[in-house]
């Protein structure tokens, strides 16, 4: 019986790959042919057969070589290096050249060789006497031919492949290298590296650059050299004998060429767009960011915290600077670089060099530094009589937003409506100046860029950087009073300001009868204390300023205007 050798599989073949490298079924020896006077002995063939060699063919083989005694007289083993031959040439032993025929690689025969298809009646030197019958025990490691071409098969493919290699473009990939045999030369994976070179451009052995052409990325290919498009006679250190073919198990994990832009794809861009971004302007985005294959290098999502940049002006990576801009708060959009607009050759932390990256971008606002408060009025009274201004203090209801609609804080999250001097520095600059030339049962939008809000730390609840949308609605306003002053005359004071103070004509003035006229004039309109202060407290500030010698009570000498107080300063001080 003969016993079939059952190859070790290279696992990273695909099984059509595998029937088209090695389909052969196994004979049985006591089919084994005789060739003319030649006996062949096949006791040990591979399950899977792609190939027989035929006259013609190069083969690669390793040899043992006995007389009928058993007596060993040459062996490419002890050599360490296998024999290189065509047969059907001449260029082998008669017998070796029929013997060899229809063997497959891996196959191992012994070949019996009479004389006459040997060395003859001459024998070989000292070495082989005349006559002798030899006997040549054969294992095939490789078999080619100069018509042969680069044989490529595709074991798995994207769905989706918008982009397969061409000259000149770029390429990284994973690969797995045997030789025909199944011996394994070479491996990225064991390098923890991909294979990174130009195509077509000289830098991959000629049958790489022909069978890697047209691959998309993701997409696994197997691909068979024949030697003369591989490292030919020369082979490759120690791992690729001379005249050997190369299998490759090719992954393509990225792709681009020299010449290439960014690209903008996948876009949702919000109905209401009012302004684009521009370089200079200082952007807060979400973003996930992958390789071509899809595998995730890094997510602001996981930190829960945006990316916050200015864009156009070098901060980012020179791709990211330009697909940033011309964008819409709201706007989602994907944005592959190529590497010479990522992280270059050097690649950067988990990005290896020259990689294309893919960022898939969720703008949430954007402003620039010279922005100002922008204030739309959705609702205005029929009657406006009068505005908030510095010093009045106002009531009002407001929401409080960013951009994006997610919602900070509320009036309605408080029992009593929200207050504030405005001027006073109570609340951000924005909101002061957005809450400035309201009517009562005004209603409004405000926009107020983070310089003018809370600015690149942000608050308790509000991004750094962040651009807040106040919706405001006046509900009350109390007209102010200058810094400094408790009490203004809305209209011309008394000319004998004193004597219409001192009620009871007796040249006194008690705090009593002081605040009895102060309470008169705010009454009758002609004069408005500062709001938002008890005015018992005013009025008892005020006397005790009046009442200069502090015997509790004013006479008309004591008696000043603040404006008048004013002037006699600043004589003073001059």
């Amino acid at each position: 019986m003969y016993t079939c050798l059952v190859i070790k599989l290279n696992l990273s073949l695909s099984i059509p790959f595998l029937l088209l490298l090695l389909l052969k079924a196994c004979t049985y020896v006591g089919c084994n042919p005789t060739i003319g006077d030649v006996v062949v002995d096949r006791y040990s063939i591979p399950i899977l057969c792609p190939r027989e060699v035929k006259s013609g063919d190069y083969v690669r083989y390793h040899y043992n070589v006995t007389f009928q005694d058993g007596k060993t007289f040459d062996s490419s083993y002890e050599r360490g290096a296998a024999s290189v031959g065509q047969t059907g040439q001449g260029r082998l032993i008669a017998g070796i050249d029929k013997g060899i025929l229809g063997m497959c690689v891996n196959e191992k025969r012994k070949v019996t060789v009479p004389p006459h298809l040997a060395y003859g009646s001459l024998g070989a030197g000292d070495v082989v006497p005349p006559d002798s019958t030899l006997v040549f025990d054969l294992m095939l490691l490789d078999m080619w031919n100069k018509a042969d071409l680069v044989v490529t098969e595709t074991v798995s493919s994207p769905r989706d492949c918008k982009r397969s290699v061409k000259r000149t473009d770029f390429v990284r990939y994973h690969f797995n290298g045997t030789l025909l045999d199944g011996t394994p030369f070479d491996s990225s994976y064991n390098k923890g590296q991909t294979h990174d070179s130009l195509v077509g451009e000289g830098w991959l052995i000629k049958g790489m650059d022909e069978g890697i052409l047209g691959m998309c990325v993701g997409e696994t290919r197997n691909i068979i050299i024949p030697p003369f498009l591989a490292y030919g006679e020369k082979g490759s250190g120690k791992e690729i004998p001379s005249q050997a073919t190369l299998v490759f198990n090719v992954l393509l994990a990225d792709l681009h060429n020299p010449k290439d832009d960014i690209t903008v794809e996948n876009q949702v861009v919000p109905e209401a767009c009012a302004r684009k971004s521009v370089a200079g302007d200082y952007m807060r985005y979400h973003y996930n960011g992958t390789f071509l294959n899809g595998v995730t290098f890094d997510t602001s999502y996981q930190r829960n915290n945006t990316y916050n940049t200015y864009i156009g002006m070098g901060y980012v990576i020179s791709g990211m600077d330009k697909g940033l801009q011309g964008v819409c708060i709201g706007e989602r959009r994907r944005v592959t670089l190529p590497p010479h607009m990522a992280y270059g050759e050097q690649g950067a932390g988990d990005i290896p060099g020259s990689a294309v990256l893919v960022f898939d971008i969720h703008v949430i606002d954007f402003h620039n530094p010279k922005d100002s408060v922008e204030v739309h009025v959705t609702h205005k009274p029929e009657v406006c009589n009068l505005t908030s201004d510095v010093d009045d203090l106002i009531h009002y209801h407001y929401n409080c937003s960013l951009l994006d609609g997610t919602r900070l804080f509320s009036s309605s999250d408080y029992d009593n409506l929200q207050d504030t001097v405005l001027g006073a520095d109570k609340v951000i600059d924005g909101l002061d100046e957005g809450l400035r030339g309201m009517c009562v049962g005004e209603r409004r939008t405000v926009i107020i860029p983070p310089h003018l809000g809370h600015g690149e730390k942000g608050a308790t609840g509000v991004p750094g950087s962040a651009v807040l949308h106040f919706e405001l609605e006046l509900m009350d306003l109390q007209k102010g009073v200058p810094e400094g002053y408790l009490f203004v005359w809305v209209e011309d004071a008394p000319l004998e300001l004193f004597q219409a103070m001192d009620i009871n004509q007796n040249g006194e003035v008690p705090i009593e009868e002081f605040g009895e006229f102060i309470m008169l004039q705010v009454a009758e309109g002609k004069g408005r204390m500062k709001p938002g202060v008890d005015p018992e407290e005013i009025i008892a500030d005020m006397f005790r300023n009046q009442d200069r010698n502090k015997d509790g009570v004013i006479v008309a000498e004591e008696l000043k205007l603040k404006v008048e107080e004013d002037k006699e300063r600043m004589h003073e001080e001059l």
